[in-house]
Order: structure tokens, then sequence, then C-alpha cells
């Protein structure tokens, strides 16, 4: 039988459910296990890390809302992490992670060797975290790294923390995917982050929605559309103080390089949109986002 899914979403857990999650894990009959905004205990957290660890079908871990709650749970998250092979995706969303917390977990993360897609959105980091997320991006000729990555709502990173960025991204000989939504970038970062996507021989994706804008970016971004050959195919720029007409002119410039490409099947990827929005709002929502990561990424939908 294939591996199937297990998602649990804003529910307290039973000390009877934890064990049925850690008994399919070990029997790796789980391809995708969300407990997205789930109460459990600490003792109880442990087993599924435990579980996780053991797994060897495991492709997909959603703890999204808060599960990561205190450095402990880090710590054994990054325990599990360190011993499990099979974990492609890896949403934290939502997680009072912060760069002390992301520095514990950064060593499993950097040797995983099978890490393509990791969510740290609205995990209060700084410019020290972006210093270790730089790391899971290595250069051309380096060791495979990050595919998609998600660091929407962390204002507490600033220019220099995004300009070591977007150093990254430009020299990234993988990354497809960035999602920097709701974060107060303005121009100046958007100008180093034209540069990136101009360089970048791999980005397909990035979303700049509701990031403080203006048609100042939006020129310096038509401009690297039109001019330069890039693998770029979706900018999202919602919610900025950009006029209609820039917004249209990308878009179907865009459309048009991807209309000259052979379209192949994607596979979609919910994840969080959460502007401006602390942990654990039961108001968050999840909007589908194609990643163009073919097999590698899991189809999940969330009511």
């Amino acid at each position: 039988m294939l591996p199937g899914s297990i998602q649990i979403s804003g529910e307290t857990l039973s000390g009877a459910e934890i064990r049925d999650i850690c008994e399919s894990l070990r029997e790796n009959s789980v391809r995708l296990l969300s407990l997205r905004g789930c109460q459990l205990s600490e003792r109880d957290f442990g087993h599924v890390c435990r579980g996780v660890a053991e797994s060897r079908s495991l492709a997909q871990l959603n703890l999204n809302l808060g599960i990561v709650s205190n450095i402990n749970r880090v710590k054994q998250l990054a325990e599990a992490l360190k011993t499990n092979r099979s974990v492609q995706s890896l949403f934290l969303h939502g997680s009072p992670l912060t760069d002390a917390g992301l520095a514990l977990l950064n060593p499993a993360l950097s040797i995983h060797p099978s890490l393509v897609a990791l969510d740290l959105g609205d995990c209060m980091l700084g410019d020290e975290g972006i210093n270790l997320i730089c790391g899971l991006l290595p250069p051309d000729g380096a060791k495979s790294g990050l595919k998609e990555l998600t660091l929407s709502a962390n204002p507490g990173i600033t220019s220099k923390g995004w300009g070591r960025l977007a150093i990254a991204v430009a020299h990234s000989s993988q990354l497809r995917v960035l999602n920097l939504d709701y974060n107060p970038l303005g121009d100046q970062v958007a100008g180093m982050l034209a540069v990136a996507v101009a360089s970048s021989r791999t980005l397909e994706v990035l979303d700049l929605e509701g990031t403080g804008l203006t048609n100042q970016s939006a020129q310096t971004l038509l401009d690297m559309v039109e001019n330069y050959p890039t693998a770029l195919r979706t900018l999202i720029l919602a919610e900025n103080n950009i006029s209609p007409e820039l917004q249209q002119q990308i878009s179907d410039l865009l459309s048009e390089g991807e209309e000259e490409e052979e379209t192949e099947p994607h596979e979609v990827t919910a994840r969080e949109k959460n502007p401006w929005i602390c942990q654990n709002n039961s108001s968050s929502q999840m909007v589908l986002m194609t990643s163009g990561l073919g097999d590698s990424l899991l189809a999940e939908t969330e009511m």
C-alpha cells in the first residue's frame, strides 16, 4: 500500500492519537504529516519527533502555527532531522523560532540529504537568522540546497540581511521559489532583489506581496524582465503602491516568456499567508501556489 497522509488542524491531540501517529510513522505508512496549529504535550511532541526520526517514508512535515513553541521542542526536532533521511518539505510557519532557535536547528537542516523546501515565515527571525539561511543556498558547484524558501512576515530582518540574502539567491544553483511577502522591504531592497533575479538561472517564482514597494521598484523590475532573460515566470506584486498599468506590463512580459516555453505539469504546495499576523492567529489563511518543483513536493490542501 502506498504511503498516505495524516492532516489534523487546530485540535488538542490525545495520547491515543499520538500513539497512532507514531505507529504510522514507524511503519512507513505516512508520506505527509500535518499537525498545523494542534496542541500536544511536551512528552507527546517528543514521541512524534522520535517517530519522524524513524520514518523512511515521510516526505512533508507541517508543524505550522506554534507547535514548535519553545527551545526544547526545537532541540527535539533538530535531533529527529539529524536521523531522518526522507523529509523533503518542512513547514514551521508561525513558530516563535527566533535566531537562537534557528541556530539550534540549522546544523540538522544543513546536512539533511533530502530537504528542498523550507517555510520559516513569521518565525521572528533577524539578520543572524538570514546568515544561517544563506548557508542553505549554496552557490553553483557546491552541494545541493533549497529549491523553495518562504520567509514571509519576518519584519525583524533589516536591509543588510536582505542584501545578504539577495547575494545568496543570485548565486544559488537550486532555488526556484522565494516567498518574501509581508516584509517591509521597500524600494532599496527590491532593487537588490532585481539584480539577484537577473543573475539567477533557476528562480521561477518571487512573491513580493505587501512589501512596501512603489512604482520605482516596479519600473526597475519591468526593466529587468524586459531586457534580461531570466527563469522568472511569476512575480507577485499585490498590496503594494504600484500602478495597475505597471503591474500589467510586467505580467504581460512574463506571460510572453512562459508561452515560449514548453508547459509542464506542476505540483501545488499550500502555504500560510499571514499579512502582519502574530503566531497562532486563528484567522490565518491558506493560499495555493504553483511551486514548480515536480514530484519533490506534495500537494497539500487545507480547509
